[in-house]
């Protein structure tokens, strides 16, 4: 059975018209502003879904009165499926006095939570800090579905080493060459950016990443294949974490953006909801 949190409310059509179980929640606010929360069933084994985009500290405390709450009805086994979780990129202290963030907030699921699922998290080396069983669902047979007669006998590219791992995944889903785009810094504000051992001249390409914040790389990157003669440009991404004005920008310079709706934006056209009902 399945509890959906108010930030995982998007999905909550398609996981009913796939066949889940769902037991209702009620969430609102009190007039000062505290969250309230009250389910209206139990079962021996429930997963709660709730993605953490903003109010990122609103979506979290609901996550764990979540959890509260069913433990009080008498859950056994608790999970939670967080399609994206807030807090993952601050995942070292850069500066005396900091936190690790994403450690605190996985230390605090853990207290109720059984077992955790991410959706293509920032660093997976961070599932660590979540004590029991943790576990970074790939989103790559949903980008590659839906990209597979677009792309044709494309190229998957990466927009930095980083990211290559998700290249590859993608690309093994198609049956396709991958690779990834070299960075040079070689001013404090300009970046340059190649690709390595891969001939784009007529063939379409798919770049992928995790996030996509300003967009910024990924115009780039798409300019460069251009200038290289490649066919039609594609962008996708596990986490539409959008500033002002990306979704222009990026999509002015591509033949399409399309994220996946772990975070509800106008080009969340990617499903991950066949994903969950599989964990």
């Amino acid at each position: 059975m399945f509890v959906v949190g108010s930030g995982a409310k998007h999905l909550e059509d398609e996981l009913k018209a796939l066949g889940a179980g769902l037991i209702e929640a009620e969430i609102r606010k009190f007039p000062d502003g505290e969250k309230y929360v009250r389910v209206l069933g139990s079962a021996d084994e429930v997963t709660v879904v709730q993605s953490t985009f903003r109010p990122q500290d609103e979506r979290l405390v609901e996550l764990i009165l979540l959890a509260d709450a069913l433990r009080e009805r008498g859950v056994e086994t608790l999970k939670a499926v967080v399609p994206y979780f807030a807090y993952s990129r601050q995942d070292r202290v850069t500066k005396e006095g900091e936190p690790v963030s994403v450690r605190a907030i996985m230390r605090a699921l853990a207290v109720y939570y059984d077992e955790l699922y991410v959706f293509d998290l920032h660093n997976p080396e961070t599932l660590k800090f979540f004590p029991s069983k943790a576990v970074n669902v790939s989103p790559a047979r949903a980008i590659a579905d839906y990209f597979r007669e677009k792309l044709g006998d494309g190229i998957v590219l990466a927009p930095d080493k980083g990211a290559r791992e998700r290249a590859k995944a993608v690309a093994e889903k198609l049956g396709l060459e991958f690779s990834h785009f070299e960075k040079e810094r070689i001013s404090p504000t300009e970046v340059r950016m190649t690709p390595v051992d891969v001939d784009v001249r007529g063939k379409n390409v798919l770049i992928v990443d995790d996030i996509i914040s300003t967009g910024g790389t990924m115009v780039k990157a798409a300019n460069l294949l251009r200038e290289m003669g490649a066919g039609k440009v594609f962008v996708a991404a596990t986490h539409g974490v959008f500033a002002e004005g990306a979704i222009e920008r990026v999509g002015r310079a591509v033949d399409e953006l399309a994220v996946t709706n772990t975070i509800p934006t106008p080009v969340s056209r990617i499903s991950i909801v066949p994903d969950i009902l599989g964990l």
